[in-house]
Formats: structure tokens, sequence, C-alpha cells
């Protein structure tokens, strides 16, 4: 108890949680333009194909230009941008048109701040706890984009990938043979259930994306944690979409992300997992 209460240990603490809400903040950013840069990315690969000259637009990134409300065009100055803070101060409405501000953005914030809080206790002032916070934001980003766009960008599943690769150089949660197999094994399985899906009834059960984000939860604990994360993503994954079709009443064939229940799964994976392989997984 007293090693809880050390000077060092609520520095360490305090600034995981910080940290977590100005990294939510900038989540917030990534889950909303990442996919409309995409789409403007698209727009002009198709009309470089078609050669067709492509319209110029406004100058579109995670930096450029402010943020604004989507609304009346506010721009969103620097104190109605705090945090947590401001959403509750401006009472989750724009300040200049009153139009409602969504829940959404503080609570990714939270959740964020809680996650990199949860690094720090379990891994404390280590390399894991820094590479375990990239690890819960990448989640928290995808999370957020395939709920709202049912896509899992290659621009977070690729770099997820290939940084658990490299830290696992070091053996930080997996030893390196385990994470190569973990990324290739991770990625087949969910591509060879997708074929054999689509093989049986025509259409596809899943996007690629898929196949990449466990091959990246592979890579950063290896392949003997491949079947707990496919088990407590399938569970997770059931029980809500059963809640969806009582309680929102959608039909049996609604498309459903897959993303967030596996990222559910590789956050319990990394700070359970180990219990987890021991009391459950180990034969």
């Amino acid at each position: 108890m007293l090693d809880f209460l050390t000077q060092e240990r609520w520095a360490l603490l305090t600034v995981a949680l910080l940290l977590g809400l100005l990294i939510g903040s900038f989540l917030n950013v990534v889950i909303y333009r990442l996919p409309l840069m995409m789409e403007r990315a698209w727009a002009e690969e198709l009309a470089h194909a078609e050669q067709k000259t492509p319209v110029e637009p406004e100058r579109f990134n995670l930096v450029t230009p402010r943020s604004r409300c989507s609304k009346c065009g506010h721009m969103i100055t620097a104190l109605e941008n705090i945090p947590i803070l401001s959403w509750l101060a401006l009472r989750g409405k724009c300040s200049a048109c009153g139009t409602p501000i969504s829940a959404r953005y503080p609570l990714v914030e939270l959740a964020t701040a809680l996650l990199f809080l949860a690094c720090a206790l379990a891994f404390g002032a280590t390399l894991q706890t820094a590479t375990a916070m990239f690890f819960c934001a990448m989640l928290v980003a995808l999370t957020g984009i395939d709920l709202d766009t049912q896509l899992l960008p290659d621009q977070l599943t690729l770099p997820l990938l290939w940084v658990g690769l490299l830290i696992n150089v070091a053996g930080l949660f997996a030893r390196l043979p385990d994470a190569v197999i973990g990324a290739a094994v991770g990625y087949l399985t969910l591509w060879s259930v997708y074929w054999l899906f689509k093989l049986i009834t025509g259409r596809e059960g899943m996007g690629y994306g898929d196949f990449k984000l466990l091959g990246a939860l592979g890579a950063w604990f290896g392949w003997q944690a491949l079947p707990m994360l496919l088990l407590i993503s399938s569970v997770v994954g059931a029980v809500v979409g059963i809640a969806m079709l009582i309680v929102q009443k959608k039909g049996r064939n609604t498309a459903i992300a897959f993303g967030p229940y596996l990222a559910v799964a590789g956050l319990i994976t990394l700070f359970f997992g180990a219990q987890l392989q021991t009391t459950v997984f180990s034969p």
C-alpha cells in the first residue's frame, strides 16, 4: 500500500491520466477525419482513372483545417477544446448555434484516459507501458472508425501489426517467433473463415480489415493468444448482436462491425491475458 502512495507512483498515474485525455482528444479527430481523408483520396484516384480533372478540394488532414461546428462553421477555440471539461462547460452544445455535440467525444477522451491509467498501473514506469498505451490508442481509434463506417483503415491496422512485431524483437509481450506466427495465423484464420462463408452463402461475412486486425493482435501477443482472442471477441459479438436484434429490432442480415469486438478482446488480453491463459486456456 505504501508503494502505491509514493510520489513517483502518483506522478506516473497523473501523467498517464493527463496524457490519455490529450491523446483521446486527438483520437476524436482521427475517428472523424481519417475516413473522410480516405474518401477524398478514393475520389481523386477515380477522377484520374476516368481522366477527369479532379475538383481542387480544401486542404484537409488531421491538422488542417481547425475543428469547427458541422452546422454553423464556428471555429472551436482552445478553451472549447479542453478534454471533457469543455464539453461539460458547454453542456454538450455548440457555443455559437446550440447544436448538440455528441457525447461520444468526452467518452472517447475518458476511455483513453482510463486505459492509459490502467497501463501505468499494470506495467509501471517501463517501456511496456508506453507501447501498451500506443496499443490502446490504436484500438480506440479503430473501434470508433469501424462503428461509424465499418472500415478498419490500413493506415492504422498495418502500423499496429508492424509495431507489434518490432517490440517483440525484445520480447515485451511475446517471443518473436510466436509473434511472427501469430501475425500470419491470425490473418489467415479470418481469411479462411471469410472465403468459406462466401463459398457457402455467396455473401461476404467480414472485411479484410478484420483479418489485418487479428493478425496485428497475433503479432502483439503471439499465436498462443489467438484462441483466447477469437473466443472473447465471438462471445462479446454474440451478446451485443443478440441485444441489437432484441432492442433495436434489427434483421439477422444487418451488417455488424466485428472490429470493436476484436478490440475488446485485445484489451482484455493485454491486461488479463496471462491470468486467463493460465486458468482457462491452459491444458
